[in-house]
């Protein structure tokens, strides 16, 4: 499963469709309600993971490759082997 942050916009603003239809009925709207806060509960994690990401590429970017094989986490091995052999500058 490939998923991208436009693919959060995406189920975000379907979720949001759903909580304004008024065709709903009060069972309807409050299951909706929990649904959006189990939706909300995971977007916050992805967009923080996305966050940390970008501050882990913004201090390679600006404070160079040579720590990379200590962030073990944030690129692949073969990646991170490439950065610390000095390909990735």
């Amino acid at each position: 499963m490939k998923n991208k942050l436009s693919d959060l916009n995406d189920h975000l603003f379907a979720q949001i469709e759903r909580l304004g239809d008024e065709d709903l009925s009060d069972e309807q709207i409050e299951r909706e309600a929990k649904r959006a806060d189990a939706i909300v509960s995971v977007a916050d994690q992805i967009i923080k993971n996305a966050d940390l990401q970008l501050k882990a590429a913004t201090l390679l970017a600006g404070h160079g490759y040579h720590f990379a094989p200590h962030l073990a986490n944030i690129a692949p091995t073969a990646e991170r082997k490439a950065l610390a052999q000095g390909d990735g500058q």
